[in-house]
């Protein structure tokens, strides 16, 4: 078996050791390219996830307290061993998740650099001193680490999205029980030994795999838990956020998304395929912000749809770590599924397939990258994020038309548009209903920027200033007597 640069780890690590599922059960986890076993993983639960939770909130009681520069220094360490080991973990991310190894490369290096700003950001955490209304007294306002952080992480960055909520957990004093998702545990476990590599003490990082219902019931249930960070489906999210009640956790959700990618006539073409391609295919369309709507002015509609005709067909398929391979296989059978549903639903409500429309030559869970024109409101993927390489073209006549189709979904995660109208720019500011807004662009994800969406598609911030908040409980002081 490929060990990856010894990074591929087949226990769970809990309280400092390494461990296997209390009754010695294993998940397999294949290769979705070749169908290729991979190895195997504990199906732990929650007994297990119980002993995480234990060795969390015992090693808080030292590392809330440790020096920040202690912290900060071990989150260096940590950044520098991702780098230095971005090529075995590359391969590992391709080899579980089926991405091209240039996007897994990315993926690796962002992860390292959301590490970097949280060890960086955590220095100004401030609190303040308030002006208080008598000369006797003295208002102090503090921030301290909210307590053991349970974090839960999908499929489709299983390494970028666990150093979103590791970075700032770690960087404020909480202790974490991670559960990485059971298509993609290795990456999460590479990232427990990687911190155990680097020194971070016994139990601050836990990283539990297994049953999502046990092991995410176990994290809701215990009252050691004070936060849970939590990125996937709205639907589960809304479980997670219904059972956080019970003991008021804290709670950040980064959900679903539906966005639109609004082209309009004064668009720079070129400029608007180029985002078009990053937005809609990065990951075979198996990411949160990806286009899951074209919405083209009919000035320029028929010149779009033939420029992104070319270059979805140009985009090279194959085996993620093979050279020059831009789409890979999707995760799964559910996944093609659910994209064959949405192409035959809009077929048959009429709308044109200019370009793929079935599963490719290849086999297994690889797909034909597919462009369709005539797309309508009462169409699936108008609605349901379709999370596939399908570009579903909607044709519109003036802006506020636009506008008011986009906002026309319960989710506010992404939008796109391109324009050269800086009037227009700042229209779409204020009317667009989504916490991430990309003009001119379609990749807008950075460290130094907060993440996360509006309405159904979450709550909480990651990245930016803003990533630290959720981790941090403020408390407010107040000392009297001072008149001597």
């Amino acid at each position: 078996m490929n060990s990856f640069g010894g990074l591929l780890q087949t226990s769970n690590l809990i309280g400092g050791k390494w461990r296997d599922a209390n009754d010695g059960t294993t998940i397999d986890v294949l290769n979705p390219a070749s169908g290729v076993l991979l190895g195997t993983v504990p199906n732990c639960g929650e007994g297990e996830t119980r002993l995480a939770i234990e060795a969390a909130a015992e090693a808080f009681a030292d590392w809330s307290r440790s020096n920040m520069s202690f912290r900060v220094g071990l989150l260096h360490k940590l950044h520098d061993a991702l780098l230095d080991n971005c090529e075995p973990l590359a391969q590992l991310l391709t080899a579980e998740q089926g991405k091209p190894l240039a996007e897994a490369r990315g993926e690796i290096a962002i992860g390292a650099a959301y590490i970097r700003w949280f060890a960086e950001e955590v220095r100004r955490a401030k609190g303040e001193i308030v002006p208080a209304p008598t000369a006797d007294r003295r208002l102090m306002v503090t921030r301290h680490p909210v307590g053991v952080v349970g974090a839960i992480t999908p499929w489709n960055f299983p390494s970028s999205m666990l150093a979103r909520k590791l970075g700032p957990a770690l960087a404020a004093g909480c202790t974490v029980v991670a559960k990485p998702a059971s298509a993609t545990p290795y990456s999460g476990l590479a990232w427990g030994k990687l911190c155990q590599d680097v020194g971070f003490p016994e139990g601050v990082v836990n990283i539990v795999t297994g049953s999502a219902h046990a092991i995410g019931g176990a994290i809701m249930a215990s009252p050691d838990v004070r936060k849970v960070t939590f990125t996937g489906s709205t639907e589960i999210g809304k479980v997670l956020i219904r059972q956080s009640a019970d003991s008021v956790k804290k709670v950040s959700m980064e959900l679903g998304g539906n966005a639109p990618f609004i082209v309009f006539d004064d668009a720079d073409l070129d400029a608007a395929i180029e985002g078009a391609m990053i937005s809609k295919y990065r990951n075979m369309g198996q990411t949160c912000v990806c286009t899951n709507r074209f919405y083209v002015q009919a000035g320029i509609h028929d010149k779009f749809v033939a420029r992104l005709k070319d270059a979805t067909e140009a985009l090279k398929v194959g085996d993620g770590s093979e050279d020059g391979t831009q789409q890979g296989p999707m995760i799964d059978e559910a996944g093609v599924k659910k994209v064959e549903a949405m192409i035959a639903d809009a077929t048959a409500k009429g709308a044109h397939i200019v370009t793929g429309g079935k599963r490719h030559a290849k086999g297994g869970t690889f797909f034909e990258p597919t462009v369709l024109t005539g797309a309508t409101s009462d169409m699936q993927f108008a609605t349901e994020e379709i999370f596939g390489p399908l570009s579903a073209v909607f044709r519109f006549e003036v802006e506020d038309a636009a506008i008011t189709a986009a906002n026309a979904t319960e989710f506010g995660l992404a939008a796109y548009a391109y324009t050269r109208d800086i009037g227009r720019v700042f229209r779409l500011n204020d009317q667009l209903e989504y916490g991430l807004i990309g003009i001119n662009t379609g990749l807008v994800t950075t460290v130094e920027a907060p993440f996360g969406g509006l309405k159904e598609s979450g709550m909480g911030k990651e990245g930016g200033s803003q990533g630290l908040d959720d981790y941090l409980e403020t408390k407010y002081m107040c000392v009297a007597g001072l008149d001597g």
